[in-house]
């Protein structure tokens, strides 16, 4: 069924929303690969189920861009995955050291890549996608985020628009949701008259994207208006891992200008990553995820703002230190391997951690869900 027709078609709508983290997204494809055979034999399909036969909207900051996108073209987990596997090193391809004073990776063997899978000529709203997409970036020319989507009745989406977000090429985009400062280049972006200079979405409040997913389905302001409730709408959000810096040995000396540099913001995306899940868990009926913190808990079960929920939510995001590794029976496994964004030699490592994170997955946390989108009539299986 093409994305348009299933924005209106009956039955409960599905929503898969995809963190940003660098090479640490295949912590996140291995979850999804389990997540893609439960569902296959919970359905009752074959070999040819993707993900996008069953989520109806899919969003993504950063790596989490590059996957949606990916699963959004009607792509199996595992091909995405081979991607990474393969492809690793180029993704992360080091610059001169003339370049690295502004960013340590270059972008142009990633641009290639991304438009080998998503298509040279594939736009935001090509016809080719099987699912609604949100690719999360920040737009520093004006020093915004921009969700972007397909949603064919979004305001800047209007084809007699001269700068209608649907013209841009999706590769382009995607490639502007991962440009990490200091990391990779930015990407420069044409709407109409204007050239915007896009960064990395995960610079943003949004490097997870499930609450903004949640609003963009169904605020009135983004016309798409999916009835709210914890029947009528599934939040899966899926992470490439937690990974806080604590220190027991940290001394006040210890902050100064270079360690503030280097710390601040990445503690400033750990926070907002957590206000979104918290957000979701207050708003949401949480059927899985781990504690936020030891005063709230997972917030599931427990009484919140409201008493009818808006949405059903699930959460599935490892944790990455030392005592999060050993829980998942990775003993050997070392912390600081799979906690940085650019660790390529260290890919199977990040493997592992995904399939032990995958183990969660669970038919239980999708019951009243178990349906495909493009079914809609018959029997809840």
């Amino acid at each position: 069924m093409p994305y348009r027709d299933r924005i209106s078609s009956p039955g409960p709508k599905k929503l898969l929303a995809l963190d940003g983290g660098g090479i640490r997204g295949v912590v996140t494809l291995e979850v999804l690969r389990r997540l893609e055979t439960m569902l296959a034999e919970q359905l009752g399909v074959g070999d040819d189920f993707v993900l996008a036969d069953y989520f109806d909207y899919i969003a993504g900051t950063s790596t989490g861009a590059v996957i949606a996108a990916g699963l959004a073209k009607g792509l199996r987990v595992q091909e995405i995955l081979d991607l990474y596997l393969r492809h690793c090193e180029e993704m992360f391809d080091h610059v001169s050291l003339r370049r690295r004073y502004h960013y340590r990776y270059g972008s142009l063997r990633l641009r290639e890549l991304l438009q080998g899978i998503l298509g040279k000529d594939t736009t935001l709203g090509s016809e080719d996608l099987k699912t609604l997409l949100l690719v999360v970036v920040r737009n520093a020319t004006t020093d915004s985020p921009w969700p972007l989507s397909n949603n064919p009745y979004a305001i800047f989406n209007d084809p007699s628009r001269a700068d209608n977000n649907l013209n841009i090429p999706l590769w382009q985009l995607v490639r502007a949701s991962t440009a990490a400062p200091t990391y990779f280049p930015p990407e420069e972006v044409r709407l109409g008259e204007n050239d915007f200079v896009f960064v990395d979405g995960a610079v943003t409040m949004y490097n997870n994207p499930a609450f903004q997913l949640f609003l963009m389905a169904t605020l009135d302001a983004y016309r798409l208006c999916w009835p709210a409730t914890e029947s009528d709408l599934l939040l899966v959000s899926v992470g490439t891992g937690t990974s806080p810096k604590a220190d027991d040995h940290l001394r006040p000396g210890a902050m100064n200008l270079i360690f503030n540099a280097n710390s601040v913001p990445a503690a400033l995306m750990y926070a907002a990553l957590n206000e979104q899940d918290l957000l979701c868990r207050v708003f949401g009926r949480c059927r899985h995820g781990a504690p936020i913190d030891m005063e709230v808990g997972d917030l599931m079960g427990g009484k919140g703002l409201l008493q009818d929920r808006l949405f059903s939510y699930v959460r599935y995001n490892p944790d990455l230190s030392r005592r999060g590794l050993n829980d998942l029976g990775l003993v050997d496994v070392v912390p600081d391997h799979v906690q940085r964004l650019d660790s390529v030699q260290h890919v199977h490592d990040l493997c592992r951690v995904g399939q032990a994170a995958g183990r969660a997955v669970a038919a239980e946390h999708f019951a009243g869900f178990l349906r495909r989108a493009a079914d809609t009539a018959g029997p809840e299986s």
